[in-house]
């Protein structure tokens, strides 16, 4: 088992890899500090891994919220759902909720257990690439609002991320290749060692090689955890692995939660985001084009929607999280490996890019 911590002083947590893992009763009842547990979960994957992780479990008082599935359930209306379920059940603030299912689920448990009680326990036990690489660890939860995604939620860390390589067994291509969007960015953002990597070992990904996960989702843990150690709140640095969000959010929010996954935006995201950087004479156009060659490698989109134009963009990304006294802040990259905030971007030249 690969184990790396999100170092975090008295908040610190550890992030398990491996395969098998939803078998470990030792492994989860560690990070459990009393009888009571709630774990949230979805339709698709509760039947899959929901009474092999409550087997595990069998020695607590285990109950369960399942949720429909899909990035529209990411909302008020299931945030107060939960909030009602654990108040009808009598929970405490020792309860430890746990997130099992893909980046909506983590999301949206994280933020009810930073609000319930003022904030209880919760375990990450994501179940997608995207979820395992990137949402589950750092602390970010959220729920979305029809004018913007995730804008209503808080920075929460989890007492520990349990990763079931297994799992990606289950997980239809669309989703793999999604969550490889996140993937492609820690290579586009600051480590272009990984991007080489990525370029080659695409067909032994494809394939699922079991060592070549491992290595990825690890590599990609583990430059997530440095970040957040460095900037947990994104005062700084860690607003580059924003890298493609602005543009990927404008998708989202004007498309309709769920038509385009999270992934296949932040693709397009990154692919705009990079040509804004040579319009900019900040890239140069051969690393444009090994950027759109990786992520077309997974087929993600690289083109934003034919309905969506400058005034939808701009509507959307005016109320983007990483934005200043009014000023638009773009993450975008200046190098395979290399990228900055860059609040200098006229809208002009935003209008040609779009």
């Amino acid at each position: 088992m690969n184990t790396l911590e999100v170092k975090l002083g008295n908040r610190s947590y550890p992030i398990y890899i491996d395969s098998g893992l939803f078998n470990n009763r030792d492994l989860l009842s560690k990070h459990i500090r009393s009888q009571r547990v709630c774990i949230v979960s979805n339709e698709i994957v509760a039947p899959l891994y929901l009474a092999q992780i409550k087997l595990a479990l069998s020695a607590f008082d285990v109950d369960e919220v399942i949720l429909a599935d899909g990035e529209a359930e990411k909302n008020l209306a299931n945030f107060e759902h939960i909030m009602s379920h654990l108040l009808a059940g009598n929970h405490g603030r020792d309860t430890t909720l746990i997130a099992l299912g893909g980046g909506v689920i983590g999301d949206i448990t994280g933020f009810a257990a930073a609000c319930y009680q003022r904030g209880i326990d919760f375990i990450q036990i994501p179940t997608t690439v995207l979820s395992q690489v990137d949402s589950s660890v750092g602390g970010k939860t959220a729920v979305n609002h029809p004018l913007g995604k995730n804008m209503i939620g808080a920075f929460y860390q989890p007492k520990a991320v349990v990763i079931d390589l297994a799992s990606l067994n289950t997980l239809p291509i669309r989703e793999f290749n999604a969550g490889m969007a996140e993937v492609i960015k820690y290579g586009i953002l600051g480590d272009g060692e990984f991007f080489n990597w990525l370029e080659q070992h695409i067909d032994a990904i494809q394939q699922g090689d079991v060592a070549v996960l491992t290595q990825m989702i690890e590599r990609c843990c583990q430059c997530k955890a440095n970040i957040v150690a460095e900037d947990e709140t994104e005062a700084g640095v860690r607003a580059l692995l924003n890298l493609g969000h602005t543009f990927g959010h404008a998708i989202e929010a004007d498309q309709g939660y769920g038509k385009w996954l999270h992934g296949e935006a932040v693709a397009t995201g990154m692919v705009l985001a990079a040509k804004l950087s040579v319009a900019m004479n900040l890239l140069e156009v051969s690393d444009l084009r090994r950027i759109e060659a990786l992520l077309s490698a997974f087929d993600l989109p690289l083109q934003a929607p034919e309905n969506m134009g400058f005034n939808e963009f701009i509507c959307h990304m005016r109320r983007d999280k990483k934005n200043l006294a009014g000023k638009l802040r773009f993450i975008l990259p200046t190098a395979i490996g290399k990228s900055e905030i860059n609040d200098d971007v006229s809208e002009d030249l935003l209008q040609q890019i779009l």
